[in-house]
């Protein structure tokens, strides 16, 4: 399941430019994967970000495994009030 996961992220998703502090975007546009997470974040369905910003359902499906991935590597500290 990882190696189709990774797959699917690897052609799908791909840097913005050529810096190192790029973001990453949707293969062939300047459509940032933080875009389309935060449009599904307001309550639009994928079927309607895709609409809205000319993708595909696996290109908003990719997006979404592409940040699942990332959080998956993050971890972050909280405070603990005791």
């Amino acid at each position: 399941m990882r190696d189709l996961l990774n797959r699917v992220i690897l052609t799908k998703i791909e840097a913005e430019g050529r810096l190192v502090t790029a973001k990453p975007v949707i293969r062939g546009t300047r459509i940032a994967v933080e875009q389309i997470v935060r449009e599904l974040a307001t309550g639009m369905t994928a079927t309607e970000v895709a609409s809205k910003v000319g993708l595909t359902i696996d290109d908003i499906r990719a997006a979404c495994a592409y940040a699942a991935a990332r959080l998956a590597e993050e971890r972050i500290e909280l405070a603990v009030e005791q």
